[in-house]
């Protein structure tokens, strides 16, 4: 019987003998598979039982095929759909704060300090529903900014526990808006604060900083509670507590640092408004309903516009048009510095359409730079205006002169009719000095959390002065009982008895203590722009 298996020539090179190799092997393994019962569907006893006679060798073909696993006939091809199915996405929710809710991921602090926080803000029902309900101008536009920088939800909280919401807000330590920003930090993230605007006050410019700063020190810190306290105690600090427990070997997380009292409550604070704002009603808690949608719109101004015109055009009254634009300290829109104004949404078209049929000025103000130091009385008859209007408009407190260079808001006028310049929009100020030139020198006694800032504003004088005087920082902390040098104007007496001729009969004016010198305008919530 003649060989199944196919035949080389003699003569052989080393690739026909691996050739051969190779086709032999492959008769082999499909010889097997013809003869070897795999146990297929369909496969019967007798068929495999007979596969091994010699009457099954000899019918075997040349060549064996592995049995189909298919039985029938084939179905017909048709065409079919292979998109992919989309997966729905989830509904936006009508309620703001449901949709905070979805956003909160930081990690969550449970401590004794969280549950004094938690039952202090639920005993007061009234003072949480005010809270919440003040931020809803601004609170969209921060949930906004915090989801499009992929941040917790829990920063858009932080201003109930920096301020309340509340924009105009300035601490004992001079630190002001919403998100309470000190006047170096502030310059650091390039928030203006010039004789027309304060930017830490500013809804989008401070929000915009503030993220940035807590992402920065996320990234410093690693840890969203270590990022939070540096954002309250500062960065140096928090390193210096973490440095310490390092040397000791001691753990370096947020609850086992030494620190203030205010920065220890600090993060359960939050903590505990965000458990308020997750569960409601189990704090007995009535959150003001807040539509998931913007309040304002922002509109731009090519011209300066005094702000009585923007909120008249806009049909909105002015103490609303200030309430989304806190950070103007002044009468007017500069438009070289301020280009953006918010409207509450409705109004940003009404306002276009009523600047579009405006007749006549839009700005009855601008800046004047004083040429020379002079008396607010002079710089008010050199524009035309009275010395009341003057200091109220430009903020000037009492027995002070005006410095050459200041920046004053003054009428338009035939001379003065431009717009303010951005040099001027962008850097004036307001430069302050005591009208007398006999000043006399008196040191005085700081209080419980004086700042240099605090106890120049009580006692009349400009920070910049007190710092000089006292070869300190514009920003430092004095110590209880810390004698502080002032240069002050001479009393009234004093003054007089200067214009007057010495008389050998005239008794000397009555000293009264140093200590209680004051200033008239040390009273106010705020000082003097600068």
């Amino acid at each position: 019987m003649s060989s199944p298996y196919p035949r080389f020539p003699k003569t052989r090179t080393p690739e026909f003998r691996l050739l051969g190799a190779l086709l032999v092997a492959l008769a082999l393994l499909l010889s097997g598979c013809a003869s070897v019962s795999l146990g297929e569907p369909g496969s019967s006893p007798s068929a495999n039982e007979n596969a091994g006679s010699p009457a099954a060798e000899t019918a075997r073909p040349k060549v064996a095929r592995a049995p189909s696993p298919f039985q029938g006939a084939l179905s017909e091809i048709v065409s079919v759909n292979g998109a992919v199915p989309q997966v729905a996405p989830l509904a936006a929710p009508a309620d703001l704060w449901e949709r905070i809710r979805r956003g909160l991921k930081m990690t969550d602090l449970d401590t004794a300090l969280v549950r004094d926080q938690e039952r202090w803000y639920a005993s007061r029902p009234d003072y949480i529903f005010r809270m919440t309900d003040r931020p809803r101008k601004y609170l969209f536009h921060i949930v906004e900014e915090v989801e499009g920088g992929d941040l917790p939800m829990e920063l858009a909280l932080l201003p109930f526990i920096e301020s309340a919401f509340n924009p105009q807000a300035v601490s004992r330590v001079q630190a002001a808006g919403m998100w309470q920003f000190m006047p170096a930090t502030g310059q650091s993230f390039d928030l203006k604060q010039n004789a027309f605007r304060d930017d830490r006050r500013d809804v989008l410019a401070s929000t915009r900083a503030a993220l940035d700063y807590l992402e920065r020190l996320h990234s410093r810190f690693g840890d969203w509670h270590l990022a939070l306290a540096a954002y309250n105690w500062g960065q140096g600090n928090v390193n210096r507590a973490i440095t310490r427990n390092q040397r000791e070997g001691l753990p370096t997380g947020y609850t086992d640092l030494t620190m203030p009292q205010e920065t220890r409550q600090y993060v359960p604070k939050l903590q505990a408004v965000e458990n308020i704002i997750a569960q409601p009603e189990r704090f007995g808690v009535t959150l003001p309903l807040i539509g998931n949608h913007p309040f304002f719109e922002t509109v731009t101004i090519e011209r300066d516009m005094d702000v009585a015109l923007i909120a008249r055009l806009a049909e909105v009254e002015e103490t609303d048009f200030r309430s989304l634009n806190p950070s103007l300290n002044r009468p007017v829109v500069m438009a070289a510095a301020t280009p953006n104004v918010l409207l509450p949404w409705d109004n940003a078209e009404v306002f276009e359409r009523n600047l579009r049929n405006h007749e006549g000025p839009l700005a009855s103000w601008t800046a004047w730079v004083v040429p020379s130091t002079m008396s607010p009385a002079q710089a008010a008859e050199r524009v035309g205006m009275s010395e009341a209007q003057l200091r109220r408009v430009n903020e000037i407190p009492p027995r002070m002169m005006v410095r050459a260079g200041s920046s004053l808001i003054v009428p338009r006028s035939g001379q003065r009719n431009a717009d303010v310049p951005g040099h001027v929009a962008d850097n004036g100020r307001l430069a302050l000095q005591p009208e007398a030139a006999n000043l006399r020198r008196v040191r005085l006694k700081a209080r419980q959390g004086d700042t240099v800032a605090v106890f120049a504003r009580r006692h009349g004088v400009s920070p910049v002065n007190v710092a000089q005087w006292n070869n300190l920082g514009v920003n430092a902390r004095l110590k209880p009982g810390q004698l502080v040098t002032l240069m002050l104007p001479p009393k009234a007496g004093q003054q007089a008895a200067a214009r007057t001729p010495t008389s050998t009969t005239r008794k000397p004016a009555v000293q009264r203590s140093p200590a209680r010198v004051a200033s008239s305008s040390s009273q106010g919530k705020q000082p003097a722009r600068r």
